[in-house]
C-alpha cells in the first residue's frame, strides 16, 4: 500500500485544531509553510496583525485573513511614514474587516472625522480604539463612532484637543459597557461633560484625565460616586483645580482604587490623604503625590503604615516631609518596589528607615534630595538591595508605572 499525503488524511477542521495549540507565533507562522492549504488556514485563522499599507494592500489583507480581531495600523512619533494612515484606508477597514474588535491607530495624524465616521458606520463589533494624537478628530467624527460602535469597552484619545463635553456626552449615550477612557491633555473638557459620562458610564474601570486643566472637584465627585465599585485607575497629574473635596469624595466610595495620580495637585492636604489610606489600604498599589505642597510626614506615614500593597510611590518636591515620614512605622514590612524621594528635607537617616522595612526594592529616585548622595550612603554603610537601581543623578531610566 502507497504512503498517504498528510493532506489527504487530515480535515480542515483537524489542521484548525492542530493550529491552535501551536502557542510560540514563529511555530504558527512554520505552519503556513507546508503548503498554499495550510497558508490559507494560517491565514484564515489568523487573530491579530501590524501593518503598514495602503487601500490596495489593505482590500488583499482583508481577502486573506477574513478573522482577523485586533488591527494595529499606529505610528511611531519619531518613525512616521508619508502619507500615513488616511481617510480612504479606513474606509476600506470598514468595509473589509468586519470581525475587528480592537484597532490601533495611535499618531496617525492624517486621519479626520470623516474617515472616522466610517469606521463608526462599519465596525459595529469594536471594543478597542486607539485615536491618540489623532489632532484633526473632533466631537462630529467621535459622536459618530459612539452611536456605531456601541460595545465599545476601551477609547484612548490622548492628545485630541478638540475633543470637547460633546463627546463625553456622546458616550455616555451610547457606550454603557465603556470601561477605560484615556483623555490625557484633552483641555478642553469639563466638569459639566465628566459628569454627563458618568450618568451613562458607570462601569469605568480606568479614566485619564491627566492635564485636563478643567476639571475640578465636581467633576470627580461625580465619577467617585457613580463608578464607585468598578474605578481602579484615576489620573489627575496637574489638574490643579482638584482639591480635598475629590480625595475625600474618593475615600468614601472608591474602596477598589488601585492606581491614584495626583501629581500637581497642590490643594490637597494631609487630612484627605489619611481619609484614602484608611478607605483604601487593602487596594492601593501606585499612588503619585509629586508636587503637592501640603502633604507632610503626618499623612505619609498613614499611607506607609496603612497601605500594605502599595508598590510604587512619588512624594518629589513634597517639601514638608522629613525623616520623620519613615520612622515610627513599628513591624510594618513595606511591599514597596518603586520609590521617588526628592525631598529636600530627607537624608540618608529616613532613607535608611526606608531600607530596613523595603527588601523588595527595585527603584529609588533620590536625584533632587541634597543630603543623599552615593557618597552619604556609602558614609552611612546603606544597604541597597541587590536587584535595586538607585538614581542619585538623574541618569536611569524611570519606570513608567506612575506615569
Amino acid at each position: 500500500m502507497g504512503s498517504l499525503c498528510i493532506n489527504e488524511v487530515l480535515r480542515d477542521d483537524e489542521l484548525r485544531s492542530i493550529l491552535s495549540r501551536l502557542e510560540d507565533d514563529k511555530d504558527k507562522e512554520r505552519f503556513g509553510l507546508v503548503c498554499k492549504r495550510w497558508l490559507h488556514l494560517q491565514s484564515t485563522e489568523r487573530k491579530k496583525l501590524s501593518v503598514r499599507a495602503g487601500p490596495h494592500m489593505l482590500r488583499k489583507i482583508a481577502a486573506r485573513f477574513s478573522r482577523l480581531v485586533e488591527l494595529d495600523l499606529s505610528q511611531s512619533v519619531s518613525r512616521s511614514f508619508y502619507p500615513g494612515v488616511t481617510d480612504s484606508d479606513l474606509a476600506v477597514i470598514a468595509d473589509g474587516f468586519k470581525s475587528l474588535k480592537l484597532l490601533n491607530l495611535q499618531n496617525c495624524k492624517g486621519i479626520t472625522d470623516a474617515g472616522i465616521a466610517s469606521i463608526g458606520s462599519g465596525l459595529c463589533s469594536l471594543q478597542s480604539l486607539d485615536l491618540s494624537y489623532c489632532r484633526k478628530l473632533t466631537d462630529k467624527g467621535l459622536s459618530a463612532v459612539a452611536e456605531g460602535c456601541q460595545d465599545l469597552r476601551s477609547l484612548h484619545l490622548a492628545g485630541c484637543k478638540s475633543v470637547t463635553d460633546g463627546t463625553l456626552q456622546a458616550l455616555s449615550k451610547n457606550c454603557r459597557n465603556l470601561e477605560e477612557l484615556g483623555l490625557l491633555g484633552c483641555t478642553s473638557i469639563s466638569d459639566s461633560g465628566v459628569i454627563d459620562l458618568v450618568n451613562g458610564c458607570q462601569n469605568i474601570k480606568f479614566l485619564d484625565l491627566n492635564k485636563c486643566s478643567n476639571i475640578g472637584d465636581n467633576g470627580i465627585s461625580s465619577v467617585s460616586k457613580s463608578c464607585s465599585s468598578s474605578l481602579k485607575t484615576l489620573k489627575l497629574l496637574d489638574c490643579y483645580k482638584v482639591g480635598d473635596k475629590s480625595i475625600l469624595s474618593l475615600a468614601k466610595f472608591c474602596m477598589n482604587l488601585e492606581t491614584l495620580i495626583i501629581g500637581g495637585c497642590r490643594d490637597i492636604s494631609d487630612e484627605s490623604i489619611k481619609h484614602l489610606a484608611a478607605s483604601c489600604k487593602s487596594s492601593l498599589k501606585n499612588l503619585r503625590m509629586d508636587w503637592c505642597l501640603n502633604i507632610s510626614d503626618s499623612s505619609l506615614s498613614c499611607i506607609l503604615s496603612q497601605c500594605r500593597n502599595l508598590e510604587a510611590l512619588d512624594i518629589g518636591c513634597c517639601e514638608e516631609v522629613t525623616d520623620a515620614a519613615f520612622q515610627d512605622l513599628g513591624e510594618v514590612e513595606l511591599s514597596l518596589k518603586v520609590l521617588k524621594v526628592n525631598c529636600p528635607k530627607v537624608t540618608v537617616v529616613g532613607i535608611g528607615n526606608v531600607l530596613e522595612k523595603c527588601a523588595s526594592l527595585e527603584y529609588i529616585d533620590v536625584r533632587s534630595c541634597p543630603h543623599v548622595t552615593q557618597a552619604s550612603c556609602e558614609e552611612a554603610g546603606l544597604q541597597f538591595p541587590q536587584c535595586c537601581k538607585v538614581n542619585f543623578a538623574g541618569c536611569l531610566f524611570e519606570p513608567d508605572v506612575l506615569l
